[in-house]
């Protein structure tokens, strides 16, 4: 067979037998491989076309920011493929080129890496700096990517960022996959620091993160022929895995309540009452333990009735609890406080005021607000079975809690601010 030095490292023209004494021309052998390439790229824009639906369907139905970021970083990838198709088939050429270099080399690995953040740091200083980032790493490199001059003839094979790219968009490139980088180890540390039973699967969404942007920058820094297709494919389906493993159900989601076991010999039917906030409490379920009649004196007994004096008025206490939620997380605890609230107005006369906030600036905090009569009226409140439950089943959407004790020291209030927040 007839082969060149450059595709088969051996002596020009140097002729090898083949069984059957069939010879291959050289010619033919660029046909063969151009076809094997063609059909390559064709494979993995398809799987990355299918990844991309997959993963808007993972954002529809667990909506995030990390999800969506994912998303975009799939959609890029998946362009430039398609544009290394038509290129296989035809040659490259500017528009195709361009159109690899800024779905492989920027927009892959750069939101990949923002998409780790958003999903490993809770922080929400780090995701709004992570996202000024983003934003600056986005624009000035695909603007300059778009229209600076290109240099070099094109051929059919996947080429690499330096073929073609001058110095400014090759360090603007050189930035932006430094970037996706720090974030990809801020979120691996992030995660490690913060532990908990869900460790091992965030590492494991991680892992695959940083397999699918190693290999996109690898492809779109050497090219690699024939074999960038193939690595291209590998990083599309490392991606497509990472989002699927997110957006997996994870422990103490809304989606297991079936999972739990009932606290303390209550009947089943109580745990119904959480699939439904405005549902009557069971049939079957201990009333709500009542209060002792306030200020009674231990001693009236023994005195025989004799007169007791006044006891001084109860203060009214207040907590206020800050809770910081989970990634995913906030529509099962919204749920999970619907159900107490109501609960709390029908069954609790001496806690004067119980509502939860959520905070426009942090999505993933809510603050709960609670007024008692006195300190009596907190403790019964604490000892009430709906408030149990919801202590057990809210730690799983929860990684922080912060509470703050408030003894009231003067008031004023409306006369429909029970009404407003507690109806019944």
């Amino acid at each position: 067979m007839r082969v060149r030095a450059t595709l088969c490292g051996i002596v020009p023209e140097t002729v090898l037998p083949i069984p059957y004494g069939v010879h291959i021309h050289p010619s033919e052998c660029s046909i063969i491989v151009g076809m094997v390439t063609v059909g390559l790229a064709f494979v993995s824009a398809l799987v990355g076309w299918s990844a991309t639906a997959a993963l808007a369907a993972y954002a529809q139905r667990r909506p995030s920011v990390a999800s969506v970021a994912w998303l975009v970083a799939a959609l890029g990838m998946t362009v430039g493929l398609s544009a290394g198709v038509i290129a296989a088939m035809f040659d490259f050429g500017d528009l195709t080129f361009r159109l690899l270099q800024i779905g492989i080399s920027l927009v892959g690995p750069l939101y990949l890496g923002w998409g780790a953040v958003e999903h490993g740091v809770r922080s929400f200083q780090g995701r709004f700096t992570s996202r000024l980032f983003v934003t600056a790493f986005t624009i000035v490199p695909l603007v300059v990517l778009s229209v600076d001059r290109l240099s070099g003839r094109f051929g059919a094979s996947f080429p690499g960022l330096a073929d073609h790219y001058d110095l400014i968009p090759r360090v603007l490139v050189n930035g932006a996959q430094a970037v996706a980088v720090v974030f990809l180890v801020t979120a691996l540390i992030a995660v490690a620091r913060r532990g908990g039973r869900d460790l091992t699967a965030d590492l494991s969404v991680l892992g695959l993160v940083a397999l699918s942007l190693v290999l996109a920058v690898v492809v779109g820094r050497l090219g690699l022929g024939p074999g960038g297709p193939v690595l291209m494919l590998g990083a599309v389906a490392a991606l497509w895995g990472a989002c699927a493993l997110a957006a997996r159900p994870r422990r103490g989601s809304e989606d297991e309540y079936d999972d739990y076991d009932d606290y303390d010999g209550y009947d089943d039917e109580y745990d119904d009452y959480y699939d439904d906030a405005d549902a009557e409490p069971a049939a079957s379920m201990e009333e709500p333990v009542r209060r002792k009649r306030r200020n009674a004196d231990t001693y009236a007994d023994h005195r025989g009735g004799a007169p007791v004096r006044e006891a001084a008025p109860p203060r009214g206490r207040g907590v206020i609890t800050i809770y910081t939620l989970a990634e995913g997380q906030d529509a099962g605890f919204d749920q999970l406080v619907g159900a107490v609230v109501a609960h709390v107005a029908e069954h609790e006369p001496d806690t004067l005021m119980f509502a939860c906030h959520t905070v426009p600036s942090a999505p993933l905090q809510r603050i709960v607000y609670a007024m008692y009569r006195d300190e009596l009226a907190r403790e019964e409140h604490e000892r009430q079975p709906h408030v149990i439950e919801f202590a057990r089943r809210g730690a799983a959407f929860v990684t922080a809690t912060n509470v703050i004790e408030l003894s009231l020291s003067g008031a004023a209030a409306s006369d429909g601010l029970a009404a407003m927040l507690m109806p019944h």
